[in-house]
């Protein structure tokens, strides 16, 4: 009798620690994934990076419990930065996706389309996706997970339902117009396919407001009527109800956010900046933008803790390139940007943006020269957070460059997810966890409107300035701000990175200057 309640409790204990086992190995291969991506969000904006105005605590708290990277590196705009985080591409390719033009759904407002229209003519004129093409969601759902996208588009200055399918999302709720994005007061917003009207939002134009306080700047942007609804309050909503919804399954839940994307609007002003004399009234309302960003990342952390999600979920952030001026005024900044010390524009060979050049009381790209659609490290260089507790180092920052084309393979390493096709990225996932280093690029490259760069990894920097056709060497360790030139002292390493640059452009260097004209598709016909 002794020797079978032996046994008995033997086997009891060991399908217990068995089943213990499983659930930690559960925890390890499938932790739920948000990816919150910011837009427009210099790293600078960012509290534990040096911003003295604005205080982002709950987004400080994920770097601080989690790990940073130093050298991050999105891309020089929008639609580029996203297509390549989603696709796993860089962006100096030609062929590895289109962008299309913006601007047909506010249309649907004015009664001049109807939906089925627009859409069609957009997927009309797209160009097939290749069967064996693989994007960040379908990662993802060949791991057993659910996909969210909440907010902005996921990539492309227009996509349609159809579109949206092809790249893996099960679920979606948001705009599919990038030039709808500019206003934060839809009429109406798409979930699944279907156009959802939001009450009290009227305006086609979603509520878009000038830049400028000057010609009626200011009254438009506190006129009230036909906005009642805000967008990110909508997606909080919709992120929070999904949450909800899928607590028990493995998700992945991809928030590209509009904030802090101008032109500047808010409800109201936060209170963190009501009584400041020395901030403008819209550099309140922009500062009130990152505020409201870091609210909401501190709201989603608390609905994952009372949701017992929090020790299981990583939570990812970033963004999609570098700082942009959304709060110009007659007193104080300019846009175009003017270099106050000389009245003059930037050249970008010799001159270049600087936050103290501009008036810029920010300094949202953190000291670095050059912002968005530059190819200046300050267009580029992005904040980069992973927090998981309990599996990653606290507190602790990784030098390593990486690019956004490198998250796909990131977290199909984690996932043990096969990618059927050659990307581009590689999986920083070994570092991320502490581990011996595994391969990492010998250089990072990205796209610009000035044109393409390469910055290898041990921190020699090539640019390429298409207006001039001229090429520019930094060695970066020693240069923050790109201010010493090198070309003429290391011509031998001068020649050997335009070799590689011109390569990663397909062999023409003038695929990586990106323009409006040559890399945006056209408005479809309807």
């Amino acid at each position: 009798m002794v020797k079978f309640d032996s046994i008995f409790l033997f086997i009891v204990f060991t399908l217990i620690v068995s089943g213990c086992k499983k659930k930690l190995g559960d925890e390890k291969s499938s932790p739920n994934v948000i990816l919150i991506y910011a837009d427009d969000l210099g790293r600078g904006l960012l509290s534990h990076e040096g911003q003295k105005i604005i205080q982002t605590p709950n987004i400080d708290k994920l770097a601080e419990t989690g790990v940073r990277f130093e050298s991050a590196y999105g891309g020089m705009f929008c639609s580029p930065a996203r297509a390549s985080l989603l696709t796993g591409y860089h962006d100096l390719h030609t062929d590895k996706w289109e962008i299309s033009r913006a601007g047909l759904y506010s249309d649907i407002t004015r009664d001049k389309y109807t939906r089925e229209q627009v859409e069609n003519a957009y997927d009309k004129q797209a160009t097939p996706v290749p069967e064996n093409e693989v994007f960040l969601p379908e990662v993802f759902k060949q791991a057993g997970y659910v996909t969210a996208q909440v907010g902005k588009l996921d990539w492309g200055f227009a996509t349609t339902h159809k579109q949206l399918k092809r790249h893996g999302w099960d679920y979606y709720y948001g705009y599919y117009d990038h030039q709808r994005c500019h206003g934060f007061y839809p009429p109406f917003l798409f979930e699944n396919g279907e156009m959802v009207m939001i009450e009290g939002n009227t305006r086609a134009d979603c509520g878009k407001t000038a830049e400028w306080d000057k010609n009626g700047g200011y009254e438009d942007r506190w006129n009230m009527e036909g906005k009642k609804q805000y967008s990110q309050n909508l997606f909080l909503d919709k992120m929070i109800g999904f949450l909800r919804k899928n607590k028990d399954s493995s998700f992945f839940l991809y928030h590209p956010t509009q904030l802090p994307h101008g032109p500047s609007s808010i409800p109201e002003i936060h209170p963190d900046f009501k009584s400041n004399n020395e901030l403008t009234e819209i550099e309140k309302t922009y500062a009130s933008m990152v505020k409201m960003l870091d609210d909401h990342v501190g709201i989603l952390v608390e609905e994952l803790k009372t949701l017992g999600l929090y020790e299981n979920t990583i939570i990812v952030f970033s963004g999609d390139n570098g700082h942009e001026i959304y709060y110009p005024s007659e007193d104080k900044i300019n846009k175009p940007m003017l270099n106050m010390q000389t009245g003059k524009n930037f050249d970008n060979v010799h001159t270049k943006y600087y936050s103290e050049l501009v008036g810029d009381v920010f300094n949202g790209n953190d000291g670095m020269a050059g912002m968005k659609r530059d190819n200046w490290e300050g267009a580029v260089r992005v904040p980069l957070i992973y927090n998981w507790p309990g599996k990653l180092e606290e507190g602790k920052t990784i030098h390593t460059k990486v690019a956004n084309y490198d998250m796909m393979n990131t977290f199909a390493d984690l996932l043990n997810v096969d990618l059927s096709n050659e990307k581009d990225g590689l999986s920083y996932l070994p570092e991320l966890l502490g581990e011996k280093s595994g391969k990492v690029h010998d250089f990072i490259v990205y796209s610009s409107f000035q044109g393409p760069a390469l910055v290898t990894q041990d921190g020699w920097k090539l640019r390429y300035y298409g207006p001039k056709d001229i090429y520019q060497l930094y060695y970066l360790p020693d240069d923050y701000r790109e201010d010493m030139e090198l070309s003429e002292n290391h011509p031998e390493k001068l020649e050997r990175l335009k070799i590689e640059l011109i390569k990663a452009c397909n062999g023409d260097i003038k695929n990586g200057w990106f323009s409006y004209q040559s890399g945006i598709l056209e408005t479809p016909n309807i």
